[in-house]
């Protein structure tokens, strides 16, 4: 059987992306090709740029336009208690777990702009367990990272993340948590005093320590399925027994090696427990 011919353009993105790869280390060679591909041409229409050969060209030889690249090529689409059911399963089924640990420890993988951090921290802190937990906060970007440190969104936002956090079983004012500046709102300094932002990529970086709770929601439907058995196998062995996965409403563990060893919290919410004797 004959294989089909590639064509020039997906020889091009091969190209670019394995030099990317080679000359900074930013490995985007198993995402998703048909996402990757839409970004791409997206991109070199607001460059001007006539083909993918041209672009990689500028990208090979200019670190600052390899930074305007890298924000389009990484997904950054997030908001505050995004899918509120799932905050809400959280806090009604894991946080009784969570209070059996003296310590708790807990990855936020591909964290883009922070919303979700400082979501599960405001939980956290109504919960009472704030005080007793460390939270990692990681992303390949390095620009996006900056921008969650500061804990600075639009003031625009808040009132449609004040009703996401109502849905999600918030406790108290949303506007609590943050002070109005002109147009952002500025964020509580409590909420990121348990929080370590770093620079970690899933496609090639290792484990960094043993977690409580992974949380890597709307990640994995951006890559192909050698990345994504790649990365269930680094959640998998960065899991203690009994610990938790969060995963964004479009993705599974299903059909993945690791299926048999983890049960379902609550059927839809994407919210697995590492059972024991795995």
């Amino acid at each position: 059987m004959t294989l089909p011919k590639p064509s020039l353009e997906d020889i091009e993105i091969h190209l670019l992306l394995e030099g990317v790869y080679q000359y900074y280390g930013y490995d985007f060679r198993n995402y998703a090709l048909s996402s990757l591909k839409r970004r791409i041409q997206s991109f070199m229409e607001l460059e001007g740029l006539a083909n993918v050969s041209a672009l990689q060209e500028r990208l090979l030889h200019n670190r600052a336009y390899l930074e305007r690249f890298l924000l389009t090529l990484t997904v950054n689409v997030t908001s505050m208690f995004r899918d509120p059911s799932f905050y809400h399963t959280f806090r009604n089924q894991v946080i009784p777990f969570l209070q059996t640990y003296p310590f708790i420890r807990i990855w936020h993988a591909g964290c883009s702009t922070g919303e979700e951090v400082y979501s599960m921290a405001i939980l956290l802190q109504e919960e009472g367990l704030y005080h007793r937990c460390r939270i990692y906060a990681t992303d390949t970007n390095e620009k996006v990272l900056q921008s969650a440190k500061s804990g600075i969104f639009s003031l625009k936002l808040m009132q449609e993340y004040t009703q996401l956090y109502l849905k999600a079983g918030g406790k108290k004012s949303f506007s609590e948590y943050y002070t109005a500046a002109y147009d952002n709102a500025i964020f509580r300094a409590s909420l990121r005093e348990n929080v370590v932002f770093a620079q970690h990529n899933l496609a090639t970086d290792s484990s960094f320590n043993e977690f409580n709770v992974i949380l890597c929601r709307n990640v994995l439907i951006y890559f192909n399925q050698v990345l994504q058995k790649r990365v269930h196998e680094l959640f998998y062995n960065s899991l203690c027994t009994f610990g938790i996965l969060g995963l964004g409403r479009q993705e599974s563990i299903r059909f993945t090696p690791y299926e048999q060893y983890y049960e379902e919290i609550v059927k839809g919410e994407k919210l697995y427990k590492k059972i024991a004797g795995a």
